[in-house]
C-alpha cells in the first residue's frame, strides 16, 4: 500500500510509475533501470512523494533530459512565488499550439476595464486567459475563482461582440490553474460555459497535456541549475529553456564556472533538442 498525498491509501501501481517515466521520454529500457533499482526502498506505506523523488533521483543519474520532464509539475510549481512567469509561461504554450497570444493586457469591457492576464486568438475563437498561480499543491482553485472570472468575461464579451473585426468569432472565459479546481468550481464552470483547466483536467486536455504537446518546458525543469540561479533566470525574464538556448549569454549573469555552464548548456540541448 502507498499513501498519496490527500492521505488516502491506495494498492501501489507499476503502472502508473511506468506511465508517469514514459512520458518523460524514458525508454522501456530506462524504465526497467529505475524500477529495478526502486524495488529495494519500496516499503508498506510509503508515500507517493517520496516514490516521484527517488525516481526522479534515478533518472537524473542516468539521463536528465528524462528527470527534467519528469520533474515537470515541481517545475511550475518553482515559477513563483508571483505569478507572472506562469501567465507569461501559458501565453507561450498557447503560441505554440497555434493562437496569436498577448499577455498582461488591459481590456475595455461594456462596463469597465480590465486587466487580464492572456488574450488569446485564431481563426474561429477568442478567449480571455485568468491564471490562477499556487506554490502549493494542497491548494485548490475554489468556485469563487470562476465566479469571478465569468463576471469579468461576460463584460469583455459584449464589448468584443461590437467590434467589427470580430465578427464571425466565437468568444470564451478561461481559468488555467497549476493545481487543481474543487468539486464546486468544475460544477460552475460546466454549467456556465467556462472553459477551465487544470494540471490534469479537462481528461488528456490539461495543462500537463497541453505542455507536452507543445513542446515547451520552463527553465525551472533544469536539474543542473539551483532554485536561486533558476529565480535569477526568471527576474531576467527568462521562462521558458527554449529562450535559454536563444540567448546563452545570460548564464553569464548566475557567476558560474565554465564546467558548470557547459553542464547547463549540454541539458539543455538535450531538454530543447529531443
Amino acid at each position: 500500500m502507498v499513501e498519496k498525498q490527500s492521505g488516502e491509501k491506495e494498492v501501489f501501481s507499476p503502472e502508473k510509475l511506468q506511465q508517469s517515466l514514459s512520458r518523460s521520454g524514458a525508454s522501456q529500457q530506462l524504465i526497467a533501470k529505475v524500477e529495478e533499482a526502486l524495488r529495494p526502498h519500496m516499503y508498506e506505506g510509503i508515500n507517493t512523494s517520496e516514490i516521484y523523488r527517488r525516481a526522479f533521483q534515478l533518472l537524473r543519474k542516468l539521463k536528465r533530459s528524462n528527470a527534467a520532464r519528469y520533474s515537470l509539475k515541481k517545475a511550475i510549481m518553482e515559477l513563483g512565488p508571483s505569478g507572472y512567469p506562469f501567465e507569461r509561461f501559458v501565453g507561450a504554450v498557447l503560441e505554440k499550439l497555434g493562437y496569436e497570444v498577448e499577455v498582461g493586457q488591459v481590456v475595455q469591457g461594456h462596463c469597465v476595464q480590465h486587466e487580464v492576464d492572456v488574450v488569446a486568438r485564431d481563426s474561429k475563437v477568442q478567449f480571455m486567459v485568468e491564471c490562477k498561480y499556487y506554490n502549493n499543491q494542497g491548494k485548490y482553485c475554489n468556485v469563487q475563482v470562476p465566479l469571478y472570472i465569468d463576471s469579468r468575461f461576460k463584460d469583455i464579451e459584449k464589448r468584443w461582440k461590437t467590434h467589427q473585426a470580430n465578427q464571425g468569432l466565437d468568444f470564451s472565459g478561461w481559468v488555467v490553474t497549476n493545481t487543481r479546481f474543487t468539486s464546486d468550481a468544475m460544477a460552475y464552470g460546466k454549467c456556465a460555459g467556462l472553459h477551465l483547466v487544470s494540471w490534469d483536467y479537462p481528461r488528456h486536455q490539461g495543462l500537463k497535456d497541453m505542455i507536452e504537446h507543445s513542446g515547451l518546458f520552463p527553465v525551472t525543469v533544469l536539474t543542473s541549475l539551483n532554485i536561486k540561479q533558476k529565480r535569477m533566470l526568471l527576474d531576467e525574464g527568462v521562462v521558458l529553456c527554449r529562450q535559454l538556448m536563444e540567448k546563452p549569454g545570460v548564464l553569464d549573469t548566475l557567476g558560474l564556472t565554465r564546467p558548470k555552464k557547459q553542464n547547463v548548456l549540454d541539458e539543455l540541448d538535450e531538454v530543447v533538442g529531443e
